[in-house]
């Protein structure tokens, strides 16, 4: 048994959940990927996985021992690119996916900045809103809003906090009902965007004091922040959206800022990786450029 390679082929059978998937990642037979996990077994004498004609689960042992060996390998990858890519420059195409309306306004202009230092590399950017399988997909690296992350086989790096206002146009606000406080958002129609975590539960804090509103109400409703923008403009209600979006429109008092003295709770922008991409020089220098872009910028 050539045992480096045999727990590659388990570590890629964890990630990609299938040994078929596994087969077409390594260019192996699945034969060859069956062979390489039954010896290992044997080897270690415990079952790392059990699996049916239609279905595989991971072991208890399967699983503390993919944690054990997903840091060998990386440390050994790590040393080998050291050495590497001491004299070479990051080459190769990058897959990114990026959401719209803030990709467009951010996230964008940070990706053109990194290609004019790196010639070397090329990027297709795939602009959607939507939480994707970054390995069904065949996407490097995912730009996306969130916290924990539920897929253990993925990795995130904090790029920056996106700070979200209330608002809504003037116009509406002449022809709705008076808004003094939280409470009173019930009242009048408030633009919804649907990919939120909580999308018709805001929370806003003032000092120490929380407070949630439920909104039941609402005519509007969208999965693009753009697209919400547009809706505010167009005199339609309330929204809860990035500042960064309506940052001139707010300077210009198209739109008005509303309860200012409550604060919503910011987003937090990751880029998103599987941890076995973590090795690759150009996803190393992509990541690395954008958290450094944000921290400046």
């Amino acid at each position: 048994m050539d045992k480096l390679r045999a727990i590659n082929v388990f570590r890629r059978v964890v990630e990609l959940g299938s040994f078929k998937g596994a087969a077409e990642d390594l260019a192996l037979s699945k034969a060859a990927i069956s062979k390489n996990i039954n010896e290992l077994e044997a080897y270690l004498q415990n079952p790392l996985i059990n699996r049916t004609t239609r279905k595989m689960f991971i072991t208890e042992h399967g699983q503390r021992y993919y944690q054990q060996v997903c840091s060998v390998l990386d440390d050994l990858t790590h040393a080998d690119l050291s050495i590497i890519e001491s004299s070479q420059q990051p080459r190769g195409k990058l897959r990114v996916s990026v959401p719209m309306s803030v990709g467009l306004a951010q996230i964008n202009p940070a990706i053109c900045a990194f290609m004019k230092l790196h010639s070397g590399i090329s990027i297709e950017v795939v602009m959607c809103d939507q939480y994707i399988d970054l390995v069904e997909q065949g996407v490097d690296v995912a730009i996306r809003g969130g916290g924990q992350l539920k897929n253990s086989s993925l990795k995130a790096r904090k790029l920056m906090n996106i700070k979200r206002v209330l608002c809504a146009s003037s116009n509406y606000l002449e022809s709705a009902s008076p808004l003094s406080v939280l409470e009173d958002l019930q009242q009048h129609n408030c633009l919804i965007y649907s990919l939120s975590s909580s999308p018709r539960q805001w929370l806003f804090r003032h000092k120490e004091k929380v407070t949630t509103i439920d909104l039941n109400v609402g005519s509007y409703v969208v999965n693009n922040s753009l697209g919400l923008k547009q809706a505010l403009l167009a005199d339609l209600g309330i929204a809860l959206i990035p500042k960064m979006l309506v940052a001139v429109e707010l300077e210009s008092e198209q739109l008005i800022e509303l309860l200012p003295q409550w604060q919503a709770d910011s987003h937090e922008l990751y880029a998103i990786y599987p941890y076995h991409r973590e090795s690759s020089a150009k996803l190393r220098a992509f990541v690395d450029f954008l958290v450094s872009y944000f921290a400046t910028g």
